[in-house]
């Protein structure tokens, strides 16, 4: 029962992979990544948190994209 609680919780916060390493929002991606240019990775809520998009995200915490 708690796993389903805490699942839901985090769907409701409106993260685009929930559970998952990413920060990006919901939402259509319309807005280019501030760091790397490339078109259409961040939603307007991500644009709003000052975002960048997944790929430079990993490569800064040293995933090595």
């Amino acid at each position: 029962m708690y796993k389903e609680e805490y699942s839901e919780r985090i769907i409701d916060a409106g993260f685009r992979d929930p559970g998952g390493r990413s920060a990006l929002r919901v939402g259509k991606r319309k807005h280019a990544c501030p760091t790397c240019g490339r078109p259409n990775m961040l939603s307007d809520a991500d644009k709003r948190r000052g975002y960048q998009c997944d790929i430079c995200a990993d490569a800064a915490e040293g995933y090595g994209y």
